[in-house]
């Protein structure tokens, strides 16, 4: 197995980590995202020279990629046009956008190892997607594939050049937005309300997970998945989250389609990192699965 430095670069935070197999890990660092080019640069470099005899790097992050290039990385913008197998032209490095490795990591060794067609939801401060066809991580012409944060349910939505419709509707951020409504600090303590019973909290859940099921039956519906995967912080209320999703996501599906299963993705934060480990090892083809 090749040793691998596996990154998982965020909008705010890089996890860095040590792979020389399976699902195991060494932790290197966790730390604040550098804000410059220069200062990734050197932070990387530090972190192959402290990661030892890596062969390889495999590396997640929040944006459009294409082979090793970066093409538009929105909350890293220093990052577009650059190719990162340039930065290290003695290793073998294999990027990819973060729900796309953290689906990787689901495929191989998590919650979709047994499937050959998912679809996976990276709910957090923003919606990511990834889907795995025919056992294959699917990329589209450009890297752009499987944008759902920019499903659109509402035909007089004007649009927006950063965020997608979906986006503004049911992501991590927009609950934040509909707790302060309702005199709470944010989603987590919105979906800790509708936990305990709060009916103005579980009536409030209801409209943002009415559209994402709503949406989400249209990419059931193209793909006919096996199972519908959940990740990010989001992941952790759907105990909370599921029975409205579901009831939406069915209502707008044939009978044939309803028994879709929505399950939690097994590594959770950590999925990231395992599937940039998988796919540093993997190499340029990290998206064959099977």
């Amino acid at each position: 197995m090749t040793r691998t430095l596996a990154i998982d670069l965020g909008g705010t935070n890089l996890r860095a980590a040590v792979h020389g197999g399976g699902t195991a890990l060494q932790a290197l660092t966790h730390e604040a995202v550098p804000s410059t080019l220069e200062h990734l640069q050197t932070r990387l470099a530090a972190l192959v020279d402290e990661a030892g005899d890596v062969a390889a790097i495999g590396v997640a992050v929040p944006g459009l990629v294409e082979g090793s290039t970066c093409r538009w990385i929105p909350n890293l913008p220093y990052l577009d046009g650059q190719d990162l197998q340039t930065l290290f032209p003695g290793l073998s490095v294999a990027v990819g956008n973060d729900a796309q490795i953290a689906m990787l990591a689901e495929a191989v060794e998590g919650g979709a190892k047994s499937l050959t067609d998912a679809l996976l939801l990276a709910i957090g401060t923003g919606i990511g997607s990834a889907v795995l066809a025919g056992g294959r991580i699917i990329a589209g012409a450009q890297g752009g594939a499987c944008s759902f944060g920019w499903a659109c349910a509402d035909a007089d939505d004007k649009g927006e050049d950063r965020s997608g419709w979906l986006e503004r509707a049911a992501s991590g951020r927009a609950l934040d937005a509909i707790a302060r409504g309702l005199g709470l600090a944010n989603g987590t303590a919105l979906v800790a309300a509708a936990r305990s019973g709060d009916g103005e909290a579980v009536a409030a859940l209801e409209a943002p997970m009415r559209k994402l099921g709503t949406a989400l039956a249209g990419a059931v519906a193209l793909l006919n998945p096996q199972a519908i995967l959940i990740s990010g912080g989001i992941a952790d209320a759907l105990d909370v989250i599921k029975p409205p999703l579901l009831a939406a996501l069915r209502r707008q599906l044939p009978p044939h389609l309803r028994d879709i299963d929505i399950r939690p993705g097994i590594f959770g934060s950590r999925a990231g990192l395992v599937g940039a480990a998988l796919a540093g090892a993997a190499g340029a083809g990290w998206r064959h699965i099977r």
